[in-house]
């Protein structure tokens, strides 16, 4: 099975990560953690150059902890940005309060060149959505802030309850551990399956959590002694290439159907079929990236049984069919550009 190359670039993608005061140090971290570690599957070169800088110049910021970090990059960096990142801050003031920049933020944000990627972890949202980036567009957040987002920024769409939202140039996520799914998930976007898979692996990670999967799961670790719904998730996925039925599922683990599905979505956050179709996504994009195999024979491989199907399912879930997602991740034709959108979506 031959290995896809990666689009490439002339350059390494800059990630500009934005530092505030009040800042969560581990949120800071992610963009570093999961781009700094995105590298090329054909010659192991850095896919991403991460610089982080504060609203200021260079300097310590606080943290919302007993230390402070020490930025060596001020406001300007951002000018040099492919794609910024603004994590979670505790201290955003008027922004937080009344939904409006202080004259220093506003300074800073201004650097940002036109058309550039935009992507806010968890509150840093409040910093898109201050500046008017998010007007009219869906956006998430952490659960917790979500009705106050919403009331704050009536013209914004806010879904309290998933991940993270991909509207193209601009995403945001909800908190904490879902700004890793979002990282991960531009990495999938810009440079495809392998490459995501490779940073999820070194990060010791799940390679990939549905956007619109539910932030908050009921029953996310079982109680002792309860039935779960593993050995089902496990023995489906080792055949998805078959066509696997609901009750097929419910009976591996000695269920009925409906106790199954009930547990299965507060376990999982999703529905058994919304689960097997993400899962069946995934598997013909890495089939399609890492294999010659025809349309038809990935379609069946996945389990979609046709090429209609399957190119329904991947327009639905990536907005772009089967062979435009092929060109984009097995040639150089269609490199990735500077602010990440490299899909062609023809």
């Amino acid at each position: 099975m031959s290995q896809a190359p990666e689009p490439v670039t002339d350059r390494r993608h800059r990630v500009v990560v934005l530092a505030l005061d009040g800042l969560l140090p581990f949120e800071l971290g992610i963009p570093q953690r999961v781009f700094g570690r995105a590298r090329s599957q054909v010659d192991g070169r850095a896919l991403y150059d991460v610089v982080t800088c504060s609203i200021r110049p260079p300097g310590p910021v606080e943290a919302e902890a007993d230390f402070s970090i020490l930025v060596e990059n001020g406001p300007e960096a951002l000018a040099t940005a492919d794609t910024v990142v603004v994590p979670a801050s505790h201290e955003l003031g008027p922004v937080y309060e009344e939904g409006v920049l202080t004259g220093e933020l506003a300074a800073a944000l201004a650097h940002i060149r036109p058309g550039t990627r935009l992507v806010a972890i968890c509150t840093g949202g409040y910093v898109l959505a201050a500046a008017g980036h998010l007007d009219g567009r869906p956006a998430a957040t952490h659960w917790a802030h979500a009705e106050h987002f919403q009331r704050l920024f009536p013209r914004i769409k806010v879904d309290a309850d998933v991940l993270f939202v991909d509207d193209g140039d601009v995403l945001t996520s909800a908190g904490v551990a879902a700004g890793i799914d979002l990282c991960i998930h531009i990495v999938r976007r810009d440079h495809g399956t392998a490459v995501a898979n490779d940073v999820a692996r070194r990060t010791v990670v799940p390679p990939h959590r549905d956007g619109g999967q539910a932030q908050y799961i009921q029953r996310p670790v079982p109680e002792p002694q309860q039935a779960t719904t593993t050995a089902a998730r496990a023995w489906a996925l080792g055949r998805l290439h078959e066509s696997i039925q609901l009750r097929d599922m419910a009976e591996v683990e000695a269920m009925s159907v409906r106790t199954f599905t009930r547990r299965f979505r507060e376990e999982v956050g999703v529905s058994p079929g919304q689960w097997l179709t993400q899962q069946r996504v995934e598997r013909a994009r890495h089939l399609l990236e890492s294999s010659d195999l025809s349309i038809d024979q990935v379609a069946r491989d996945a389990g979609f049984g046709t090429a209609q199907s399957m190119r329904q399912h991947l327009q639905t879930a990536l907005g772009v069919t089967p062979t435009a997602y092929r060109r984009t991740f097995r040639t150089g034709t269609t490199a990735a550009q500077p602010n990440g959108t490299a899909l062609n979506r023809d």
